[in-house]
């Protein structure tokens, strides 16, 4: 099969699986803002597996399901996080990811963008900024609702400990992918923004971007240095 095709195919399977999300929170907001967003850009890549966590994990934090769960217990905090809380921690980090991916690719790809005479060194820079940045952000709207005691700066400060070492994290996977298709798989000149290719390979990048954040928000959950989700 036509790789062109798969990865047509994989980008609208992504695409609908993100579409559910959103209508089903539309009526069912979620009680952390922030995920009402997160959650579907995650099904950008993540696909039918974040379909599928949506329904097994997210919908339980949407507002009506923690009204209904009022008084119940819900664990100690001081618990280890279970693999879910991690996998939806790290889920901030890759909807930052992705995001800042769609804009800044076709922006770069757009423009023509080089660094040192290469497309890759400044998809790499301009990346790792914006997804920093996106990052921080997602993590302060995460941090700031839970913390109430927090001023907007010491919100910041601890949304830039919590997530700094997670997206370099993600960005190490994702760029060893993005390193390969480069050097080995498509040459990556011929391979830009405007090639349906192009984000499948992406997708396959978020995907060892996560595998490669979720130790490091676990330990960082561990250290009490990032909320539990």
């Amino acid at each position: 099969m036509d790789l062109a095709l798969v990865a047509w195919i994989s980008i609208g399977v992504a695409v609908i699986c993100a579409a559910i999300i959103a209508a089903d929170e539309a009526r069912h907001p979620q009680t952390m803002g922030v995920m009402n967003l997160v959650w579907p850009v995650t099904a950008l890549y993540l696909s039918v597996f974040a379909l599928w966590a949506y329904f097994a994990i997210g919908r339980k934090h949407a507002r009506s399901a923690q009204q209904a769960m009022n008084g119940m217990s819900m664990g100690g905090n001081d618990a280890p996080p279970t693999l879910a809380q991690v996998g939806v921690s790290t889920t901030h980090c890759g909807a930052g990811c992705m995001i800042a991916d769609v804009a800044c690719e076709f922006a770069i790809a757009a423009l023509g963008i080089t660094l040192l005479g290469s497309t890759l060194w400044a998809e790499y820079a301009i990346d790792f900024s914006a997804a920093w940045t996106l990052g921080i952000l997602f993590q302060y709207w995460a941090i700031k609702p839970m913390r109430k005691d927090l001023s907007v700066g010491g919100a910041i400060v601890a949304a830039i400990k919590a997530d700094t070492l997670s997206i370099t994290a993600f960005q190490i996977g994702m760029y060893a992918w993005m390193a390969l298709v480069y050097f080995k798989l498509f040459r990556a000149p011929h391979l830009t923004a405007f090639d349906p290719r192009y984000w499948l390979m992406m997708q396959i990048a978020m995907l060892c971007g996560f595998a490669t954040s979720f130790p490091m928000n676990r330990l960082l959950i561990g250290l009490g240095l990032k909320e539990k989700m």
